[in-house]
């Protein structure tokens, strides 16, 4: 088992709150796994145990921070169908199935991928905690695609810097009601929780940074004449529900998303019109670049088939 690691810090300047600086410190810890840690009790300043994340540094205040050793996973392995793209000793990489929970939550027990990935992987190890063994990222429930799980320590922490310094490049595909006015451009508007629907995020002036770019590829329209556009899309910053909730401040939410979509929209697609086509990331042992790229599921190829397409702009998986 990897054993307890501990980081002595000392601040040079005062203000920063204290989590910021030890994630921009640690770069293997996100900013969340550092504010689980100090709820934990992991976390002194000046050998007192902190318990405000949002605690103001002083200058010359020594941090010192607890990193645990990886939690066994308690999570019950299922022998569940997965689509294997890739896998070795270090990493595997998965076409997520639309309508599958990533990790074990309220109301989801049981089911999710990391169950199956558990079975597949018994001897699963890392620092992903008790019920998200190996999980670098997530894709919704509803959305499909391209999905990367870390087999150990060491690859779990090189993939989460990457995904951190945002040098991941993702791209997805959706369908937008209605017709973009422009062929490209980028969406630069702050997410954070919803202030009334607190299940659901929203822009908000206070919220974290949050960067969407997307290029037209094709204007539809169904058989009532309403206008639709499918759009590649490009995360610049990875936030929760970030496409969807931008697309819909935009006043263009995706096709078959209801939580973020018009209440008494056509039922054009079975789910919400949203899949991770392209994932481009570097290996987290050899530092081989790789890249993997997966087509539309069948469900909402046949989506696009039954629209009348009224001009195409780009091809899916064009790079330009």
């Amino acid at each position: 088992m990897t054993e307890e690691q501990i980081f002595k810090l000392s601040a040079t300047e005062k203000g920063e709150r204290v989590d910021r600086f030890i994630a921009q410190a640690l770069p293997d810890l996100s900013r969340s796994a550092v504010q689980r840690l100090i709820d934990e009790g992991q976390v002194t300043v000046n050998d007192v145990v902190l318990t405000q994340a949002a605690y103001k540094l002083r200058a010359g205040d020594v941090i010192m921070v607890r990193v645990p050793p990886p939690v066994p996973a308690t999570v019950t392995p299922e022998d569940l169908p997965l689509d294997i793209l890739y896998e070795d000793a270090d990493m595997l990489v998965l076409n997520k199935a639309a309508g599958m929970v990533v990790h074990p939550g309220a109301g989801n027990l049981s089911g999710t991928l990391v169950n199956a990935v558990l079975a597949h992987c018994p001897d699963l190890t890392g620092i992903g905690g008790e019920i998200r063994p190996g999980v670098v990222h997530r894709l919704d429930k509803d959305t499909s695609g391209v999905l990367v799980i870390a087999k150990h320590d060491q690859a779990i922490r090189a993939l989460q810097r990457q995904f951190k310094q945002r040098t991941v490049e993702k791209r997805y595909i959706a369908l937008l009601n209605g017709m973009l006015p422009q062929s490209e451009g980028i969406i630069d508007a702050p997410i954070g929780r919803h202030r009334v629907h607190r299940q659901k995020m929203a822009v908000i002036a206070d919220g974290k940074p949050a960067r969407t770019r997307w290029r037209v590829l094709a204007h539809y329209r169904d058989a009532q004449n309403r206008p639709y556009t499918l759009a590649s899309i490009d995360l610049l910053t990875g936030r929760t529900h970030q496409i969807r909730v931008h697309f819909a401040w935009l006043g263009y939410p995706l096709v078959g998303d209801v939580t973020y979509g018009p209440p008494h929209a056509p039922a054009v697609a079975p789910r919400q019109f949203l899949h991770a086509q392209e994932l481009h990331l570097t290996h987290p042992i050899t530092a081989a670049a790789l890249t993997f790229s997966v087509p539309l599921p069948p469900d909402l190829q046949a989506v696009l088939d039954a629209l009348t397409l009224v001009e195409r702009v780009g091809e899916i998986g064009d790079r330009s």
